[in-house]
């Protein structure tokens, strides 16, 4: 066959490089994706629970605010508050920056949302209670430890979200790098008849911590609370007593109920051995904040980074805070809502709850092995 013309063979030869250039772009693209993919930027966050009308932001929080069921209500007629457990009003029930920058320590199933900056995980570890023991004051001393990521406000899954699922709950988890925990802390957990079961069937392997106190002072700081909030609650001794002149304890109000810490421990071990779980002194977190810190940081496994020269002990609080960290203007204290004055107890109120609370305290020291000094 002769040779085309230059001009011929031009058009021949343009007219081929078109019919592949669709071709060779589409190998651009899924070349592109490809690579992507593989360095986590295609990443997506998983999809809402059937069934479930929520759309998530890229944080995983809902954009549908918390329904009135998740808040606190007061009973019929007594001024008590029915989810008295909780520990304090979530500013959310959703992470912030705030809580991203938190600390944490755990893990439960090895499954994790993948990208440049770590992996959400189950929690490894949860402070499950107890309300008013120092929960608050031990999740913001384990924040200076930097292998410890934890959400700052309380999921309550296992209490009032479980319905929402697994995926729901490590959604809400800080993002973790290898090396690190991550932790939750929950207070009402601890007094929960079905947050032990739901743990176990989360990882059995999930290391609980309970902060205690005295359960009388516990009792008081729970009413003080509750009195802040509502000035018009009936007073302590009027609540404490079913009957004043018989001296009978009403154990349903929930502030003395938390307080019988053996009832809610054989609830717990019916799933957990005791290895799994740490008890940490209320009291000795305010009077030697290092030294229970150093047991918890071992009990997680973790170098004991948290020591003396962290603490300060404030005279106006009352209680520890944290010394100012380097890049920061002040020291870090817990907030307005701790360390409140207790209104003053008339004395055969409180001869009477400790009565009642030995039988219950010394159980306690025997099933946990440890005297906590409460008589």
């Amino acid at each position: 066959m002769g040779c085309c013309s230059w001009s011929a063979c031009f058009h021949l030869g343009f007219w081929k490089a078109q019919s592949k250039a669709p071709l060779f772009l589409t190998m651009i693209i899924v070349f592109t994706y490809f690579v992507y993919c593989l360095t986590g930027y295609c990443e997506t966050m998983p999809s809402p629970i059937p069934g479930s009308p929520e759309r998530r932001d890229t944080r995983g929080g809902s954009r549908n605010p918390p329904t009135p069921a998740d808040k606190p209500k007061l009973d019929d007629h007594s001024g008590r508050y029915q989810r008295a457990e909780v520990e304090e009003p979530a500013r959310t029930l959703y992470p912030t920056s705030e809580d991203e920058a938190a600390a944490g320590g755990g893990g439960g199933w090895n499954i994790s949302v993948f990208n440049n900056f770590g992996s959400k995980k189950f929690p490894q570890a949860v402070i499950i209670g107890v309300k008013k023991g120092g929960t608050r004051a031990l999740l913001e001393f384990l924040r200076i430890h930097p292998d410890v990521r934890a959400v700052g406000a309380e999921p309550h899954f296992f209490d009032r979200n479980y319905e929402r699922g697994l995926d729901w709950y490590r959604n809400l988890m800080p993002r973790t790098l290898e090396g690190q925990i991550t932790m939750e802390k929950t207070p009402s957990y601890f007094v929960t008849k079905e947050a032990p079961k739901r743990i176990f069937s989360m990882s059995k392997d999930t290391k609980l911590i309970v902060v205690v106190r005295n359960p009388v002072t516990r009792a008081i700081s729970d009413y003080t609370q509750t009195l802040s909030k509502n000035p018009g609650v009936p007073s302590f001794q009027m609540l404490t007593f079913k009957n004043i002149s018989t001296g009978l304890i009403d154990t349903s109000w929930s502030a003395i109920r938390i307080g019988i810490y053996a009832k809610h421990l054989e609830n717990w071990l019916q799933y957990f051995p005791l290895s799994k779980i740490l008890f940490v002194s209320g009291e000795r977190l305010v009077s030697d904040p290092a030294g229970e810190m150093g047991r918890v940081q071992d009990f997680l496994g973790l170098k004991r980074v948290i020591t003396d020269k962290h603490f300060y002990f404030n005279e106006t609080k009352g209680f520890p805070c944290l010394k100012k960290p380097e890049g920061s203007s002040r020291p870090r204290c817990l907030g307005k809502s701790k360390g409140r004055t207790h209104p003053k107890i008339d004395m055969e109120v409180v001869l009477r709850l400790k009565e009642f609370y030995r039988p219950f305290n010394l159980k306690f020291y025997q099933m946990t092995g440890h005297d906590f000094g409460w008589e």
